[in-house]
């Protein structure tokens, strides 16, 4: 059996289609949300990593993929491992960040860094993933570019090597499944370094559209998240792990994703043409709010 935390999550619903239908029976999906509704094969379990009892939530589990995100990454990650150590659990595959390996200080870098170690020192077998921001970032600009075709987001001079979700799950999907990816680090990226401005430019060119990036405030960021009931201090640490863009080594480029997967990562052109329609036209479109686990 497969455990999966942070089942709804971005990298989570991922990863989910990346193990289904193979795995159908032999997944089980963790969230705290009663009415989630995941695939036929994958068996819901609602739980909150912080508070309950999860050594029902681990019977016969021999695999967990790890996603937790806020400010209690490290707690969770604690509390998770040291559930799997009782219940028997072999592996344990968690989702960091690039960062980590980097000498990051941000909060959120540091708790995935006191995650990981948690891990560490549990005697199972380890793997971590640490991508580089997520494609489906842009998601979030989706409300402005229907607005008035401008999209406004900080750290103008940032450049990452932005990386699909879908082949973080893909990585994710085989670490889980198969052997030769034990206490191994997977930096995961995109092909290609990117700023703000070159990805509103490759979406306008696949929108068919004349857009435009101005470079925000941090302070505006982080006042939009907590707008949409994210916890001041949790947006700016989020906000702070975006300010890592500007560090030269979330512009380079690993194969890391075609290490495991054995085919390409994705372009951020490739990923826009796929979810074109989630950029509508019209105007009036709320903007997705983002989430701790967003990178």
């Amino acid at each position: 059996m497969i455990l999966i935390t942070g089942a709804t999550g971005t990298v989570g619903s991922e990863v989910i289609k990346a193990l289904l239908p193979a795995q159908a029976g032999h997944l089980r999906v963790l969230t705290r949300d009663p009415g989630a509704v995941f695939p036929d094969g994958a068996r819901k379990v609602v739980a909150d990593l912080g508070d309950s009892d999860l050594a029902p939530v681990l019977d016969g589990v021999h695999a967990v993929f790890s996603i937790t995100h806020g400010l209690d990454i490290a707690a969770h990650d604690q509390r998770l491992v040291t559930a799997a150590q009782r219940a028997g659990v072999e592996r344990v595959v968690k989702l960091s960040v690039r960062n980590v390996g980097h000498d990051g200080t941000d909060p959120i870098t540091t708790l995935h860094r006191a995650g990981e170690e948690a891990i560490r020192d549990s005697g199972l077998a380890w793997t971590f993933l640490r991508p580089t921001a997520f494609m489906s970032n842009a998601l979030n600009w989706a409300g402005m570019i229907a607005a008035d075709q401008v999209v406004y987001a900080p750290f103008a001079a940032g450049r990452a090597a932005v990386v699909d979700p879908a082949d973080i799950a893909a990585v994710a999907a085989a670490c889980l499944t198969q052997d030769g990816h034990f206490h191994r680090v997977y930096e995961l990226t995109g092909p290609e370094p990117l700023s703000p401005a070159d990805q509103v430019a490759l979406l306008g060119e696949v929108l068919w559209r004349d857009l435009r990036y101005v470079e925000a405030d941090p302070a505006g960021m982080v006042a939009q998240m907590v707008s949409y009931g994210m916890p001041e201090e949790q947006a700016q640490a989020v906000t702070e792990l975006f300010r890592s863009t500007m560090e030269p080594y979330n512009s380079e480029p690993t194969g890391d994703v075609t290490a495991v997967t054995g085919r390409a990562a994705r372009s951020f052109t490739d990923w826009a043409k796929a979810h074109r329609d989630a950029f509508p036209i019209p105007e009036a479109v709320p903007v997705a709010a983002t989430n701790g686990e967003s990178r």
